[in-house]
Parts: C-alpha cells; sequence; structure tokens
C-alpha cells in the first residue's frame, strides 16, 4: 500500500486518539463540578476579565473541596473554597459584595476564591511570566503571602527567581515542614488538575 492511501486512515486515528484522550479528562472531572461550571465561568470574567484562566480556577476548587460545598477541613477551612473564618472575615471587609460571609454559599465561594486569587496575583512580581506569577499566588493562598515575601528575601537576591524563592522554603518563617504541602498544591493545580478543565475555558 502506498503511503498516500494510508493518509485517511492516520488521520482518523488521530481524530480518534484525541476523541478518547478528551473524554478521559472529561471523565476525570467531578459530576459535581458540571452544575458549578457557567458560575464560575461569569464569576471568573467579571473580576478577571474576558481571559481569565477559567481552567485554573476549577483545578484550584477541585484540589480545595473536590466541589463539595459543604466541605470542611480538619483545621477548620469551609466550603468549596475552603477559606478558614479568619480570611473569611478578611476578605468580607475588604469587598463589599463579599460582606454576607457565606462560605457554603457555592456562589459566594467561588467569587471569594477568584477575588482572592487577583488580589494576591497583584502582589507577585511583574517581570515574572503569567504562569510563574499565579504559582506565586497560589502558593500564598495556601500558606500565606508574608511567608512567600519572606522566603524570597531570605534568598539573599535583589530579583530572586521563582526556582530560587521556591528552594528558599522553610528558610525563613515557615516551618520546613509545611513545604511539601506548598510547594505541592501549585504544581497540583496547574500541572496534573488544570488540564482536565481546559475545556472549561483559558488555562496559563
Amino acid at each position: 500500500m502506498r503511503w498516500h492511501s494510508r493518509v485517511p486512515a492516520l488521520v482518523w486515528l488521530g481524530v480518534a486518539a484525541l476523541a478518547v484522550a478528551t473524554s478521559c479528562a472529561q471523565a476525570q472531572v467531578p459530576q459535581a463540578a458540571q452544575q458549578h461550571r457557567a458560575l464560575l465561568t461569569r464569576t471568573a470574567h467579571a473580576v478577571w476579565g474576558l481571559d481569565a484562566p477559567i481552567a485554573v480556577f476549577a483545578a484550584q476548587v477541585h484540589q480545595e473541596s473536590a466541589w463539595r460545598p459543604s466541605a470542611v477541613s480538619h483545621v477548620g477551612a469551609q466550603g468549596l473554597a475552603q477559606f478558614m473564618p479568619g480570611t473569611t472575615r478578611w476578605i468580607a471587609g475588604l469587598h463589599p459584595e463579599l460582606a454576607a460571609q457565606q462560605p457554603y454559599n457555592p456562589a459566594w465561594a467561588m467569587r471569594a476564591l477568584v477575588t482572592y486569587d487577583r488580589w494576591l496575583y497583584n502582589r507577585t512580581p511583574t517581570r515574572y511570566t503569567p504562569y510563574e506569577r499565579m504559582w506565586v499566588a497560589l502558593r500564598s493562598y495556601n500558606g500565606g503571602l508574608g511567608h512567600w515575601q519572606a522566603e524570597a528575601a531570605a534568598t539573599g537576591a535583589a530579583q530572586p527567581t521563582l526556582a530560587q524563592v521556591d528552594a528558599a522554603c522553610g528558610k525563613a518563617r515557615r516551618a520546613a515542614v509545611h513545604c511539601r504541602e506548598n510547594l505541592g498544591y501549585p504544581h497540583r493545580i496547574l500541572v496534573v488538575l488544570q488540564p482536565r478543565y481546559l475545556q472549561w475555558g483559558p488555562g496559563l
């Protein structure tokens, strides 16, 4: 058989492989997530604009609560976005639209998540790429912006790279025992979970 006679078959094999990959990705998205897709998209657009990284936020909710609005962690974090009570009060005081303090309300929780991410992202080094800035924002969401800033200072570099700051985890105020979780948090969201949600919208 000549090579050009095999082209249609190869094309169809490629299409079939893509369909299987897409199906597998969708299968890894919890069914509970689908009911929140439209609202998360609208909320992210309202806070971040039309180029909002929807896939990142969806992956983050997946990581935080597996899309369970009633989730409560062993340390007391609440709802889809797993806000601690103190963080709930803080962000409610900062943003009037979140004044209701309803972490178990999916609409409130998703608004709080994308708003807090935006607040953190705006405080990351502008010399970093968008992906790197989101990495920093996610580490800060998980473990506190102050800890990340202290570790950046601990590098001793005037303009430390992302890798240098990550390597300094546990060398400032944060206990080293927490570094595995804190460094693993953005990796799981951006590398492991984000691809599952790319059909929802843009990623990083």
